[in-house]
């Protein structure tokens, strides 16, 4: 068994050929240069792409396929040039009856069921081509196909504000899923604005796999958050064995910022435009409750736990770790030149020592890694789709 790094949400923006894939993302974020930039820049061992059941990704898949670039495991999911594993999948809108949207995540081992896939859900979409995130589906109807079709579905970033199922739709998973999709919810995404022991205050994830994944929007943003799995190699059957913690696989660490950081971490008021002070949880302005606020993530789980459960002993370990590009000081030339004298982002985070790092940019660069590392660099909290700031 050996230890990897693991980020299953990356988006596509780009088709190789230019045509938009998913809107509000980097122009440059192809699927080729995702894998690219995991395998050389970032050092992440298996990547989960979304997006891919537009058409014109599968044909940029098809094409590095051809090229020998990439190639499909017996076992499940793509390599890419020897050593990076690929699972392809998308991240998917759905909207409930009563109200409220969510997105969730849908991974396949192959491409002909990424294929079928794309064609099941083309007939649920205005356009699969230019969005395919978009559904008219619900979380339960979305759900039942994806399982049904062999396919891993994961309920992602679960306790945002706008499309978290916790966070938009319900305070319990059994109020829009049935019985026979919850015994196949492995795993759910944590997001960016909760960790391990926010989640934990929800007795029915007991036993569910959490997961902190980057959802990234451009390439410097991959690996913000990852997680730490142990598996016996590199294949999408491994990475499923590891979601359902089964024979010896398993998620042993999870990588993310810290909560604080996080777009929806705290109670905002968008009349004020401000964070709304107040122990969690903060349900309205607390200058005028007319005002418009968009509930954060810490209060929203304050407000549906069912009770603080201790999960320190029983879950792996939540590390707050920042990436690079959240460092104060710490611009695009910098990195550059850190992963060109050292390697990959994680050999940086991970592994390089406070001397070699301050040989290449200095002492307060080094210093600000190091406190990354160890997860004591002060925070701002964020909240109302603003990012909290690193203060050093």
């Amino acid at each position: 068994m050996e230890q990897y790094f693991v980020d299953l949400h990356v988006h596509i923006g780009r088709s190789s050929d230019g045509h938009v894939i998913k809107r509000g993302t980097a122009n440059n974020l192809t699927f080729e240069n995702i894998a690219y930039e995991a395998r050389y820049r970032k050092g992440i061992n298996v990547i989960g792409v979304v997006d891919t059941i537009s058409p014109y990704v599968i044909k940029d898949i098809e094409k590095l396929i051809q090229d020998g670039d990439l190639s499909e495991l017996e076992e499940g999911g793509f390599i890419y040039r020897d050593d990076l594993v690929i699972i392809a999948g998308a991240e998917i809108e759905t909207r409930e009856r009563e109200g409220g949207s969510a997105h969730s995540l849908v991974f396949f081992p192959y491409l002909d069921d990424i294929k079928a896939f794309s064609q099941e859900m083309a007939k649920h979409m205005k356009n699969i081509y230019t969005n395919s995130i978009m559904s008219h589906l619900t979380l339960n109807e979305l759900s039942h196909i994806a399982l049904d079709m062999g396919g891993v579905y994961i309920p992602a970033h679960v306790f945002t504000p706008y499309k978290g199922v916790y966070g938009n739709c319900t305070h319990r998973l059994g109020h829009v899923y049935d019985g026979d999709v919850l015994d196949n919810i492995w795993a759910i995404e944590l997001g960016l604005s909760a960790d391990s022991y926010m989640a934990c205050q929800l007795s029915e994830l007991d036993g569910v796999t959490f997961l902190s994944n980057s959802d990234a929007h451009s390439l410097p943003k991959m690996g913000r958050e990852y997680n730490i799995m142990r598996l016996s190699g590199l294949s999408f059957n491994e990475v499923v064995l590891a979601l359902k913690g089964e024979e010896g696989r398993e998620v042993v660490a999870n990588y993310g910022l810290d909560p604080k950081l996080g777009k929806y971490h705290r109670t905002f008021c968008l009349k004020c435009d401000r964070i709304v002070e107040g122990q969690p949880p903060v349900t309205e302005c607390n200058l005028d409750k007319r005002h418009r606020i968009v509930m954060g993530v810490m209060d929203r789980l304050k407000l549906i736990s069912d009770g603080d459960i201790d999960c320190y002993d029983v879950r792996p370990p939540y590390h707050y770790q920042v990436p690079l590009e959240f460092l104060p000081g710490v611009g695009p030339k910098t990195i550059d030149k850190l992963i060109d004298e050292f390697g990959t982002e994680m050999d940086i985070l991970h592994n390089t020592s406070y001397d070699s790092i301050a040989a290449v940019v200095g002492d307060k660069t080094a210093n600000m890694i190091i406190k990354a590392r160890e997860g004591s660099l002060q925070m701002i909290h964020g909240g109302g789709g603003k990012y909290g700031k690193v203060e050093g």
